[in-house]
């Protein structure tokens, strides 16, 4: 897919903020500091559009991005950062909850998770999540530069064991650095837009 524009729409907390021009939603969720804003820079080819920062917890709205005038990517804040407060850490759950179970556009949810380690806690329970919401899932695996190509299939391994993937779940492997897995992400991502 060729983006040709891509541009923040709004900050929201409330599904009364969410855009309502019907468009498809494709949610981004992830530790906070696994490389949401560095994937979406590098799937939309802009240096700074998403911001990332070395300060995990910076995400704390729903971020919603239009591409192409077509579809949004809508980050999420990040979980499992500890640094935040109990009660912060709670709202944000919930606004992601509320989110996730009440938006009729959302096609489908990557959970972004970082090949090099095997998923968190925070991450089974948010693929669980999902599941158990019936939520179409994509995991998309980054940091792939970090690691060593003949690794690749067994860090793959884990992150699917890890998670007990459904087996028709796509698992996409992801580099921000060099672009590996883009055109794979894009048109995975795709067939959940399109197929929903």
């Amino acid at each position: 897919m060729k983006v040709n524009t891509a541009e923040i729409v709004i900050s929201a907390v409330k599904p009364e903020q969410y855009p309502d021009d019907g468009l498809p939603h494709i949610a981004l969720a992830g530790r906070s500091n696994v490389g949401k804003s560095s994937f979406i820079n590098k799937m939309i080819n802009r240096k700074a559009l998403a911001r990332t920062s070395s300060k995990p917890g910076k995400t704390q709205t729903l971020n919603f991005y239009i591409i192409n005038e077509m579809l949004y990517f809508v980050d999420v804040p990040g979980y499992g950062y500890a640094k935040v407060s109990k009660s912060e850490r709670a709202a944000w759950g919930k606004m992601i909850e509320t989110y996730i179970k009440k938006s009729p556009h959302l096609k489908v949810v990557l959970l972004i998770v970082d090949v090099r380690h095997a998923p968190s806690k925070d991450d089974v329970m948010m693929y669980e999540f999902l599941k158990h919401f019936d939520i179409p899932t994509m995991v998309v695996a980054t940091k792939a530069d970090k690691i060593p190509k003949g690794k690749w299939q067994k860090h793959l391994k884990v992150v699917k064991e890890t998670l007990q993937m459904d087996k028709n779940d796509p698992l996409v492997l992801f580099s921000s650095e060099t672009a590996q897995g883009k055109d794979e992400a894009w048109a995975t991502m795709m067939k959940f837009v399109n197929n929903a």
